[in-house]
């Protein structure tokens, strides 16, 4: 694994997000491995975006899919007058997860 920064701009709830966004289907394994986190952590997240009403799972079989509200806003008071969608937007929009580099 390469060595992390220091910091980052965005959380890993951030992370987790895109993850998401770019792939709905994806498992919590993939999720942890992909942000560099424990799938337990990547279970709270994606809990915490459910719990605001972010992410909905639906279950299909036995997977998950997650779908976006893509029209709720930014929690912080200072970025409450955007929305996930714009941030989803303006960090590339759903590519695919080959492009998106591994933790």
């Amino acid at each position: 694994m390469s060595e992390r920064a220091p910091w980052t701009f965005l959380s890993n709830h951030g992370h987790v997000l895109m993850c998401l966004a770019v792939d709905p289907d994806a498992r919590l394994r993939d999720i942890a491995e992909r942000v560099g986190i424990t799938e337990r952590t990547a279970f709270g997240i994606v809990e915490n975006l459910q719990e605001a009403g972010i992410v909905m799972r639906e279950k299909v079989g036995r997977r998950n899919t997650y779908r976006i509200d893509r029209s709720a806003h930014l929690r912080h008071r200072i970025e409450s007058s955007h929305t996930v969608g714009e941030l989803i937007d303006l960090l590339g929009g759903p590519r695919t997860l080959g492009d998106l580099p591994r933790a």
